[in-house]
């Protein structure tokens, strides 16, 4: 618990990290001070920071949970088996339609990896893996990193949709700046998403400033909710995160001409540092059911 206290510098995205209440978090950090006679975060409003104390204990806290880790993965290689914690990140669209579908296989045949996944954008995925807080992350987007390593995972598209309408999804692309013109509601700023079609847009010398955007979301779920709610609205969505709006009619594809919005999806980690073996174990996973066709 202090260690997620620690990474976040905050009692509440610690507690919602380790899916525990708040309270408990508190009394948990308290016990730690009792116990060392010192204070471990200083608290200035809502605002808190590790004290000296603080910073020394998360320093000795990291280093003995790399240690165990190790130890874990020591003794399980000893039989060939793949075991021990894997800490994964993935923006948005893949932590909410791809990896779920894959993450049951994995546990079934490793019942001794211990999971956690972090959901995050692309560029907070990316800052989390630099830090030493994942093992491995899967992104979207065009930004790259010279100290991380990426693997080209699975091809993605972005499409333009809006609430559906009583006379269909239109026959012929419409023109790019009559969609341009709608009110516009766009995944946030780091965003993987935001990134694709802001590149897409810059080629065509449109900057994104320029045009009316309602709302930045930091979610897709978000967006497909609102555009239900918006007739006159339009956003752009990963085509996987539409499956079952297109099929219900509640959205409807805009095609847009001259404007196509490829992406692909990647895994990453540290440039140079070697996969532990769960990861690598979790890799080739997600790989192989990518190959096979099946869940994706």
């Amino acid at each position: 618990m202090f260690q997620a206290v620690a990474r976040h510098l905050s009692f509440t995205r610690a507690a919602q990290e380790l899916y525990i209440t708040q309270p408990a978090i508190t009394k948990h950090i308290r016990e730690l001070e009792r116990t060392y006679g010192q204070r471990l975060f200083e608290r200035r409003g809502n605002r808190i920071s590790l004290t000296e104390a603080g910073t020394l204990l998360l320093s000795h806290a990291d280093e003995v949970e790399l240690l165990h880790q190790m130890l874990t993965e020591k003794l399980h290689q000893l039989h060939g088996e793949a075991a021990g914690r894997l800490r994964l990140g993935a923006s948005t669209t893949l932590s909410q339609y791809v990896l779920p579908a894959v993450l049951p296989g994995f546990r079934h045949r490793y019942p001794q990896v211990e999971l956690t996944l972090l959901n995050g954008n692309s560029e907070q995925i990316a800052e989390a893996i630099l830090a030493g807080q994942l093992d491995l992350g899967f992104v979207e987007g065009r930004s790259k990193s010279q100290d991380l390593h990426y693997e080209p995972l699975l091809d993605d598209e972005l499409v333009a949709v809006r609430r559906a309408t009583a006379a269909g999804p239109p026959a012929l692309p419409v023109p790019l700046s009559e969609a341009l013109a709608c009110p516009l509601v766009l995944r946030e700023r780091g965003s993987g998403t935001l990134e694709v079609l802001e590149f897409a847009l810059r080629e065509q010398k449109i900057k994104l400033a320029s045009l009316h955007v309602a709302f930045y979301f930091d979610n897709t779920e978000a967006i497909k909710t609102y555009l239900e709610a918006a007739p006159e609205a339009l956003g752009f969505v990963s085509r996987r995160a539409l499956t079952r709006e297109l099929a219900a009619g509640l959205l409807e594809e805009v095609p847009i001409r001259g404007l196509r919005l490829p992406r692909q999806f990647e895994a990453l980690w540290v440039q140079g540092q070697p996969l532990t073996r769960p990861a690598e174990r979790f890799l080739r996973h997600v790989q192989g059911v990518i190959t096979s066709g099946n869940s994706v």
